[in-house]
């Protein structure tokens, strides 16, 4: 198995169990959180491969995906006392997915030929993009629009990527690397509660 691969599935399995969390605390029913557990793990990649006309879209030719989803639902309600308890765990596999989930969307619109640009922005929308969908849904003013470096890391992420393939950097350690840096801005960020600046209403 592809390490990159392995990877997606267990970042999928994370964002699902992060959207059930959200529906379980707005309480909604297990439809609700079904659907909160896909958009929350494949919006992302959904939104990325139909703009970027690649179709059919990964889950609906592998299967695992819809497997892992349903897993993790199932999963987070049996479990969900002690998955509360996990938060940092949680938290850690999730920037470890945003980080992977980054490389993806960028290796996959350079693959199609688009340029660089245009692959940041997929290699972000891959990874953020999920979890807006997620909070739309609940109510809640999405993740990467609040005070959290959350957005900002994956771009520095996909940027170091592309630097060095410039260098012909082994693409395994590129991709260890870059995920690597995306996860230390993460975790920096929160430890001493970096942000960007804020816009206000105030004078």
């Amino acid at each position: 198995m592809d390490v990159i691969y392995f990877f997606d599935l267990l970042g999928t399995f994370v964002f699902a169990i992060s959207g059930t969390l959200s529906a379980a605390n707005k309480k909604l029913d297990l439809f609700g959180a079904m659907f909160a557990a896909f958009i929350t793990a494949l919006g992302g990649g959904t939104i990325r491969d139909c703009v970027l006309g690649s179709t059919p879209v990964v889950w609906v030719t592998d299967m695992w995906y819809l497997t892992l989803i349903t897993v993790a639902v199932v999963f987070t309600f049996v479990f969900k006392k002690h998955i509360m308890g996990l938060k940092k765990t949680l938290f850690f596999f999730d920037t470890v997915g945003i980080g992977v989930f980054t490389i993806i969307g960028l290796e996959k619109s350079l693959g199609l030929g688009f340029n660089p640009a245009v692959a940041v922005m997929m290699g972000v929308v891959s990874a953020v993009f999920g979890g807006v969908l997620r909070d739309t849904f609940v109510n809640d003013i999405p993740l990467i629009f609040r005070k959290e470096i959350y957005a900002t890391a994956c771009i520095f992420g996909a940027l170091l990527y592309l630097l060095l393939s410039l260098f012909n950097i082994d693409r395994n350690v590129n991709i260890i690397l870059t995920v690597l840096v995306i996860i230390a801005i993460r975790l920096v960020a929160i430890k001493f509660k970096l942000s960007l600046p804020r816009i206000t209403s105030k004078n």
